[in-house]
């Protein structure tokens, strides 16, 4: 039994998508460049190590924060106005949303989630 998700998000503004830290947020420029960097930000580690870095006392970071699907898919298109990004992955939301938040803040909605 897979325990994969297909979510189903939109991007109001795909130019204004991006998260509080520099350092962590995505700098691309199109769908297809952020939907790259989700792949690679729930596929490895390098994002979740970098914002770990930075807190006071890294050591007492919630390792549950640092699951990885090394077959998560996200792909982007534009859709209207909007950008309709499709990730499936067998990560909890609760993962997928933390990524989201370093790359694109808060400019994202959550349309539908299925069994993939």
């Amino acid at each position: 039994m897979s325990n994969r998700n297909h979510y189903y998000l939109s991007i109001d503004d795909i130019r204004h998508a991006r998260g509080a830290d520099p350092a962590l947020a995505w700098q691309g420029a199109n769908p297809a460049d952020l939907a790259a960097a989700l792949q690679e930000a729930l596929r490895g580690t390098g994002l979740f190590e970098r914002w770990r870095a930075q807190q006071p006392d890294p050591d007492a970071v919630d390792m549950s924060q640092a699951a990885t699907d090394p077959q998560a898919h996200a792909s982007a298109k534009v859709s209207d106005l909007h950008v309709d990004l499709d990730l499936v992955t067998d990560l909890p939301m609760r993962v997928v949303r933390q990524r989201l938040e370093w790359l694109i803040g808060s400019g994202w909605k959550l349309r539908d989630m299925r069994a993939a």
